[in-house]
């Protein structure tokens, strides 16, 4: 396992380009682009030569150009105030201005998937697979062994958030014993994408984590609010908070009669942690992290953990990881295989009922 990073010698940038005709005249529309902004951002023509390498003479011709193409002034001069967008010229630049916004993101994963295609023929480097994933034991311990994944840990959201903006080829997460395309606006705009698949890795056991003897006799989420016990919550964000909250919610317990519930940790072993070592008395986590730190658990229940990609970075390193887990899944205690590893964005669809 690697560290994740984005350094590459190669460098892939993809933008707004093609045409816009009108009539018998074609007009590029990366050169548009690049002609209104300079004037919207210096207010002189001079700023279209710059931007573009041309004399001033050259720029005005281009400019002339474009305005004969559409048909329309995009540009007037006023004395003493330099030049500035015309209507005509401010709707086009605010046309194409929210086109290349909203197809920024599709194009930095095509240019990543491009990169990682290309690096090994131009430059003899091979970029490991970058995997941004929710903390879970049984990642860490796999992506050990897989020298060419650079793995990083983040909450679920945030991983999400780095694969649609292309700061990663894959993202792990989890969203409790629901349907993750409902599971909140991040994971709803993943599964409404098609230019994503993501599919199951396994199924893992959550619940809370006690002190070793469960001292204080903890039996559920209403014991946390009606006695002492000291509770170590998980960084917002974190799938394993917002199944926290949803408990929360479902018991009707405000989180501030919840002591501890704003101390944060960010990993389950690190919650574990702090209450093998007696500082909190009980936190949600998986049952795995409690078998390792000797806590006692009282299950709340199985939840599905989802490997989402880029469909431009299928990638075989993937393929293995997830048979690779599938399998350890089978004998690790508080972890089971995916019963039908399925791809959303294939035509196919992940139950969003409760797991038993």
């Amino acid at each position: 396992m690697m560290h994740a990073s984005d350094d590459s010698p190669l460098a892939i940038d993809l933008a707004l380009g093609g045409t816009i005709t009108v009539g018998s005249h074609r007009i590029s529309v990366a050169e548009a682009v690049t002609v209104l902004d300079a004037i919207a951002e210096t207010g002189s023509v001079q700023g279209i030569a710059t931007a573009l390498g041309l004399c001033y003479r050259a720029a005005w011709e281009r400019l002339r150009a474009l305005e004969a193409g559409l048909g329309h002034q995009l540009v007037q001069k006023t004395r003493g105030h330099g030049s500035a967008l015309t209507p005509t010229g401010v709707l086009l630049r605010e046309s194409l201005g929210a086109a290349a916004a909203s197809l920024a993101a599709p194009m930095a994963r095509e240019a990543r998937a491009i990169s990682a295609h290309l690096a090994p023929v131009l430059t003899g480097a091979v970029r490991p697979v970058t995997l941004v994933a929710s903390h879970d034991l049984l990642i860490m311990d796999v992506a050990a062994t897989w020298p060419k994944l650079a793995l990083a840990i983040a909450g679920s959201e945030d991983a999400v958030a780095r694969l649609t903006e292309a700061r990663a080829d894959a993202a792990g997460f989890h969203c409790g014993a629901v349907d993750w395309p409902t599971a909140g606006p991040a994971f709803a705009d993943l599964a409404a994408d098609p230019g994503f698949r993501v599919r199951i890795l396994f199924e893992r056991e959550q619940g809370l984590m006690l002190a070793a003897g469960n001292p204080l006799g903890i039996r559920g989420v209403d014991d946390l609010a009606a006695g002492n016990a000291r509770y170590v919550n998980r960084q917002k964000g974190s799938g394993t908070r917002v199944w926290f909250d949803r408990l929360l919610a479902q018991h009707d317990i405000p989180a501030d009669r919840i002591r501890g519930y704003a101390t944060e940790e960010f990993t389950h072993q690190a919650v574990a942690a702090v209450i093998a070592y007696g500082a909190a008395d009980a936190g949600l986590g998986a049952r795995a992290a409690a078998d390792r730190f000797g806590l006692d658990f009282l299950s709340v229940g199985w939840e599905r953990y989802y490997l989402a990609t880029a469909q431009s970075r299928i990638d075989a390193t993937f393929d293995a990881l997830a048979e690779a887990l599938a399998e350890r899944a089978c004998r690790t205690s508080g972890y089971r295989p995916p019963e039908t590893v399925r791809g959303i964005g294939q035509g196919t669809a992940v139950p969003g009922a409760p797991l038993p």
